[in-house]
């Protein structure tokens, strides 16, 4: 949807923008904005990097185990 969207659209969009939020409120959203993707890009880079460490976990899990087992007997 984004891809069909060339330079008049986005000048059409920000003309539109400048209209309805004034000059005042324009910086405020965009660097709202600006932060709410900064904060998402984040959640999903660790819920990447847990889904990534959860097989190392495992096997970390699973020689503790064994040193339990090894340790009781």
């Amino acid at each position: 949807m984004l891809q069909n969207i060339g330079v008049p659209g986005l000048i059409l969009i920000l003309v539109i923008a400048l209209v309805i939020f004034g000059p005042s409120k324009l910086p405020e959203i965009g660097r709202a904005f600006g932060n709410t993707l900064k904060e998402f890009k984040k959640s999903t880079r660790d819920l990447v990097d847990d889904e990534e460490e959860s097989p190392k976990e495992q096997k970390k899990l699973e020689v503790v185990e064994k040193a339990e087992e090894k340790v009781a007997k």
